[in-house]
């Protein structure tokens, strides 16, 4: 499957060597090709920069936002919250229309400092608001209430643990599940919380789990629904 992943960081790049070693053509897009190439930094987080990973990793394909959704099947939003709209404005609504549109963003806040706050919380959620936004683009909200290396391989948290789906389009949220299972999450670790709108309810998750990664001092762990069974 063509897929097309938007935003070149750390979370980028886990779900494109990912989706390459499953076999899907990936290709990454960005703002500028020429800028993204030349960059020398690390990130934020002290990570290599971008061109150290694609030497490693010369098969995934580096295209402008537009380009890389051209041709995709699929896309990952592997953008922060808080620049996924203008990206999203960059590609135009035709070339979205009818793709799907996994989206594992949040919409923190950091204008004050950590722990981030919400920018958009109860009354709405970042997937709604890119659901309203472009309403001919199948948005689900997913794996965004973990980090990166649990989000596309779940074997490193052992035992039973949980990723949802929120989404109004059925056919997006089976297409969606059938990617996670490929990462290696077990269907009945897969919950399907409903319409969009339940990703208010999966966002506001990540003030606990800041709280939780500054006790733990681990971003490894994740959260775990244990349904009784009736007897």
């Amino acid at each position: 499957m063509n897929i097309a992943i938007l935003g070149t960081g750390m979370v980028g790049q886990a779900f494109a060597s990912r989706l390459q070693a499953l076999g899907h053509t990936v290709t990454i897009g960005t703002r500028n090709v020429a800028d993204t190439l030349a960059k020398t930094d690390n990130d934020g987080m002290g990570n290599p920069p971008f061109p150290v990973w694609h030497k490693s990793n010369n098969t995934v394909l580096l295209k402008t936002f537009a380009e890389a959704v051209s041709g995709a099947e699929a896309i990952f939003n592997c953008t922060k919250g808080d620049a996924v709209m203008k990206v999203l404005e960059s590609i135009g609504t035709e070339p979205l229309s009818g793709k799907l549109f996994i989206d594992i963003s949040n919409p923190l806040d950091f204008s004050n400092g950590f722990p981030p706050t919400l920018s958009v919380c109860n009354t709405s959620s970042l997937g709604e608001e890119i659901q309203k936004a472009y309403p001919a683009l199948n948005v689900v909200k997913s794996m965004n209430t973990m980090t990166v290396g649990i989000m596309v391989n779940p074997a490193l948290v052992q035992g039973n643990h949980t990723v949802f789906m929120s989404g109004n389009n059925a056919e997006a949220k089976a297409k969606t599940a059938t990617f996670l299972q490929s990462f290696g999450w077990q269907e009945r670790n897969i919950i399907d919380l409903g319409d969009i709108t339940t990703a208010r309810g999966t966002e506001m998750l990540l003030p606990v789990w800041v709280r939780l990664f500054a006790k733990l001092q681990t971003p490894m762990f994740n959260f775990h629904i244990n349904i009784q069974q009736a007897v």
